[in-house]
Formats: structure tokens, C-alpha cells, sequence
């Protein structure tokens, strides 16, 4: 049994030298996934005109809703063909899970969407068989701006809250890096498979920056104001715990995206399953990595 706690140890022992000596190292994978993120969300923008691929929530457009069971993937693909450019999705019954509707969202005018569906179709769409919808563009792109002066006041006022908990520079910075790192990588993620962001979208966004905050705090404080125990032993402490509450967060936002239909709603647990699988990168090798130097430079055992 002693010889057991002797090896177990000098194994700890063996890779606390390893992560003292490699943490720099380390600190550079988010750097890395931040810069390749903000070069490729620049392409992208060089590209599209705008940060991100938006559905007719956030453009204005037609949404045309069709009761039958065709294809998505056929209509679309049609669509295509005839020089359309828009989105289709499934609906599907919450019960059963089974195709109870198809939906096209597109930007051009309705007679002509529905003149395009009809042409696949070979029959025409009635109020007994379809559904029409059409949002303005100026209220879209209003509803748009809000939301994200909405995402950037959120962030700013986070921003504040973490150097008000904590006085001091390089460890609010490492939080806020975090948190903006967690947004740009998963929005350059969700720009790169050409997802149309939804207003939900955003929402989710706005979410992620709770989600990434918390950790980054529980972790920030555990380090900086508990002094119970060596400087390591606290952050391995940590380490437990937030591994813990993150990856519970994603077992339960991927679940519900396997399980729920609503595109609406998917969209909204993907981005937040690809956000917390990025916080994880961002906060255990990123700011974990700034507090261990700032704590070395200042003699925080």
C-alpha cells in the first residue's frame, strides 16, 4: 500500500513538472483556433458582405409552408436549379418525429417562390394545403441591430462585472478572452458548414457568454482568492469542478438537440454544444495558462 501512494506521488509530482514546464505551450492552441477564426470570419465577410449567413428572421423574405411529405433535400436541390436561392427544413410531428411539413424560406418575392414550389410540386398551393409569411426587411434588419447591440452590451457589461470582482488586469483580461474567444471561434465554426443564423441563433450566443463566464470565474477565484492549498492542487481543484459543470452542460444541450424537432430550437443547442466544447480549450488552456504565468510572475503559491 505505501509503495502504491509512493508511485501514485511521483507520478502527480511528474506531471506537475510536465505542465510547469509546457503551459506556454499549451496557452497557444486558443490562441491559434482565435487568430485562424478572426482571419477566416474577415474572408467571410470579404465574401458575403456580412459576419454571418442569415435566415429571413434577420433578412426579411418569404416563408412558405407546404403539408406534404416531399423531400428537403429534393426541393431544395430543385430550387437550386431554377436559380433559387433559399432554405428548406422538415417539419415533423413532436410525437411521432415523423415529416409532416415542409417549409422554404427565401429572400425573393412570394408569387415567385410559390410559382417555383408549384412548378416541383405539379399542383398549385392553396390555404388548405400551405401557408405564406413574409417579413419586412427593414423590420428584420431592425430586429437584427438590436440583437446585437443586445450581444455587445451584454459582453461589455460582463466585461465590467469581472473587474469590479476582481481589481486587477491580466486576470479579468484572461476571463474576457475566454468569453470573446468562445464567441468568434464558434461563430467562425457555424460560418464555415454555411448555417443561416435564426434570431434563436443569437440568442444563443448571448447564452454562451454565461455559460463561458462561470467557469472562467470559478477558476479565476479558486486560484486567486484561496489560499487552502499549493497553487496547483487548487487548480486541479478547479479543473475537476468545471470539467464537471461543462460537460454536463453539453450532455444536456446535445441531448435536446438530438432530440428535439424544431429547427428553431436545434439551432439554438448547437451553437451552445459548439460553444461549450470550445470553452473547454479556451478556459483550461487559455486562461488557465495566463492565471498560472500571472501567479508566477506575482509568487502566488
Amino acid at each position: 500500500m505505501a509503495e502504491e501512494e509512493k508511485q501514485k506521488a511521483g507520478e502527480e509530482r511528474e506531471s506537475k513538472k510536465w505542465y510547469d514546464k509546457h503551459y506556454k505551450l499549451l496557452f497557444l492552441l486558443p490562441v491559434i483556433l482565435l487568430v485562424s477564426s478572426l482571419f477566416y470570419i474577415s474572408f467571410f465577410y470579404v465574401q458575403n458582405k456580412d459576419l454571418m449567413h442569415k435566415d429571413v428572421t434577420l433578412t426579411g423574405g418569404t416563408t412558405i409552408t407546404v403539408y406534404a411529405e416531399n423531400s428537403p433535400e429534393e426541393i431544395e436541390k430543385f430550387l437550386s436549379v431554377e436559380g433559387v436561392d433559399a432554405s428548406v427544413r422538415s417539419l415533423a410531428d413532436l410525437r411521432t418525429g415523423k415529416q409532416i411539413a415542409f417549409s422554404v424560406e427565401s429572400a425573393i418575392e412570394a408569387d415567385r417562390l410559390r410559382h417555383v414550389i408549384e412548378k416541383n410540386l405539379g399542383y398549385n398551393l392553396t390555404e388548405e394545403n400551405s401557408s405564406i409569411e413574409f417579413t419586412g426587411s427593414a423590420l428584420s434588419e431592425s430586429f437584427y441591430n438590436e440583437l446585437m447591440m443586445a450581444l455587445i452590451i451584454a459582453f461589455f457589461l460582463m466585461a465590467i462585472v469581472v473587474f469590479i470582482i476582481f481589481r486587477t488586469t491580466i486576470p479579468s483580461l484572461a476571463v474576457i478572452f475566454a468569453a470573446f474567444s468562445d464567441i468568434v471561434i464558434t461563430l467562425a465554426i457555424i460560418d464555415f458548414f454555411g448555417i443561416r443564423l435564426s434570431t434563436a441563433g443569437i440568442a444563443a450566443f448571448l447564452m454562451l457568454i454565461g455559460y463561458s463566464v462561470d467557469t472562467d470565474i470559478m477558476l479565476t477565484t479558486r486560484l486567486l482568492k484561496r489560499k487552502e492549498s499549493f497553487l496547483l492542487e487548487r487548480m486541479k481543484e478547479a479543473l475537476r469542478t468545471g470539467l464537471t459543470m461543462t460537460i454536463t452542460s453539453i450532455a444536456a444541450v446535445f441531448s435536446a438537440y438530438l432530440i428535439i424537432v424544431s429547427p428553431v430550437l436545434k439551432q439554438l443547442f448547437l451553437i451552445l454544444t459548439i460553444g461549450l466544447c470550445i470553452d473547454l480549450i479556451t478556459t483550461w488552456l487559455g486562461n488557465a495558462s495566463l492565471l498560472k504565468w500571472y501567479c508566477d510572475k506575482k509568487h502566488i503559491l
